[in-house]
């Protein structure tokens, strides 16, 4: 199934939303950068190294500019890396890149270490409420943390390292070292995870797969890298990774590696984890839902979608009350996790 997407729209940061982030130390006091980052004298394409457009573009600024937005953007990343924002020597800027494509036209800062060249980078982009929500739903919901700071207009995320999806399933799916199984059980679990959550466009290039060695495997993880659709389109589809044309051949996988009854076993363990969590982050968990149930990230017409295709494919009645986003991913949590949690009884 190939679904297409129009360009997302932004929605402000709210009150409510403002105050759960100074609570638990996601803002950051410096002034919002984002709208200069745009002060580029020049743009040049970058190529990856097969000599294709990677559609990001290098920035070029006048030395005035970039010797401001050196000392700035030293200071985020000595902020978002270790918490004090005080500027070392050591640390310099060495690139930044732009991106038109994403919804959230980020920009990529690379920040170099002069005494060993050993670089890092993280993203500029703009601050938007629903990407904000699906940060914290990945950081509190899954099984990875997840590293940002927000201000004004403007969002600072960690650079999320891993093996871009497309390109795994383009150059590490015929490899004879490449645990199949594996890879397909990872894929059923972020399916689930991406769907009770409601995080919307998980098409291959839209998440990576970290690859970590074991004593005598190699472990996989498929980790989410964009959060712009939390809960904002109106089609169940959106959220179920599985039905994105662009992820087929992951698909294709999981059904002939995997039968029902493997399945049904991978979702449940998936669900389990997420309700352990749950569990654990109780307190934080109560204030991220007084942010977002009454909050406005989507149109009344997709809420009303929505709400009517989740009824419709879990056979009940209860998406019938809410009345935004926000209650729809509490209501889709609450619903999914009980259900495994009857399994059980």
């Amino acid at each position: 199934m190939d679904i297409q997407l129009k360009k997302k729209e932004y929605f402000p940061v709210s009150g409510g939303l403002w105050d759960y982030l100074s609570e638990y130390g996601r803002t950051f006091d410096f002034p919002s950068i984002y709208e200069e980052l745009h002060r580029y004298s020049q743009l040049f394409p970058l190529f990856d190294r097969e000599g294709n457009d990677t559609l990001w573009k290098s920035c070029r600024y006048e030395d005035a500019i970039r010797d401001s937005l050196k000392k700035k953007l030293t200071n985020i990343y000595s902020l978002l890396r270790t918490g004090d924002p005080r500027v070392v020597d050591h640390l310099d800027l060495q690139r930044v890149d732009y991106c038109e494509f994403g919804n959230s036209r980020p920009f990529r800062i690379r920040i170099v270490n002069l005494y060993n060249d050993n670089y890092d980078n993280f993203y500029v982009k703009v601050a938007d409420a629903s990407r904000i929500y699906g940060l914290e739903l990945e950081h509190v919901l899954s099984p990875n943390r997840i590293n940002y700071l927000a201000n004004g207009n403007t969002l600072i995320e960690e650079h999320i390292a891993g093996v871009p999806g497309d390109i795994f399933i383009r150059d590490y799916f015929d490899r004879e070292e490449t645990n199949r199984v594996r890879i397909a059980k990872e894929f059923v679990k972020f399916n689930e995870r991406s769907f009770i959550r409601l995080l919307g466009d998980m098409r291959s290039y839209n998440y990576v797969v970290d690859i970590t060695p074991d004593f005598e495997e190699v472990q996989y993880r498929v980790r989410a890298i964009d959060f712009d659709q939390q809960s904002y389109e109106g089609k169940k589809e959106m959220y179920l990774p599985q039905f994105f044309e662009e992820n087929k051949p992951v698909v294709d996988l999981c059904t002939s590696l995997l039968n029902y009854q493997t399945m049904n076993q991978y979702q449940d363990e998936e669900r389990t984890l997420i309700s352990r969590r749950v569990q654990a982050s109780s307190r934080r968990l109560n204030r991220f839902w007084e942010a977002i149930l009454p909050d406005t990230i989507s149109t009344p017409e997709k809420v009303d979608e929505l709400r009517h295709d989740l009824n419709q494919y879990h056979s009940t009645d209860l998406f019938t009350k809410c009345r935004t986003m926000g209650e729809l991913v509490k209501q889709n949590v609450e619903y999914s996790l009980a259900q495994t949690a009857s399994k059980r009884a």
